[in-house]
């Protein structure tokens, strides 16, 4: 199907669904990502020490949500073009109950999963949305082990 272009209101009064096999989509090399082909699905990554990178935010593109879902224990990243920030929060757990929810610095700009103390374990889960000009908002649960730590960092 085509991708058609709206420029005023659409109106659905049951809602829109995002569903079949092309809502899923499989990382398992470094990526970066296109609003075209990544925003509004489910990203699978099974790439353990990968890195994934984020599209510049365009302001008709804002609104855009990416959702990451860990399949294999993960030592990589999730990174924006270096411009673009990180805002909201990550929680990181651990199997021993002990958990903290991290607020990105005002320069972060990295989600730096190390499969231990600062998340990246099979069943974690990252969503980040475009929310303003250089601004993504992230939310989510790094399943990691240890004494957990903050994954966000600088480029």
């Amino acid at each position: 199907m085509a991708k058609s272009t709206f420029s005023g209101p659409v109106v659905s009064n049951n809602g829109f669904i995002q569903a079949g096999s092309s809502n899923i989509k499989e990382i398992t090399v470094a990526t970066t990502l296109t609003f075209n082909d990544h925003a509004g699905r489910i990203m699978e990554v099974n790439d353990a020490d990968g890195v994934i990178t984020l599209p510049s935010i365009k302001s008709a593109e804002l609104g855009a949500k990416y959702t990451f879902f860990i399949g294999t224990n993960m030592t990589g990243k999730i990174k924006t073009d270096g411009t673009d920030k990180f805002v909201g929060s990550i929680m990181v757990a651990v199997d021993d109950d002990a958990k903290k929810a991290f607020v990105p610095g005002a320069t972060n700009d990295v989600i730096d999963m190390n499969n231990g103390t600062k998340g990246g374990k099979v069943g974690s889960y990252v969503e980040i949305t475009a929310l303003a000009t250089a601004e993504y908002m992230v939310q989510g649960l790094l399943i990691g082990s240890g004494s957990v730590a903050t994954p966000f960092a600088d480029s």
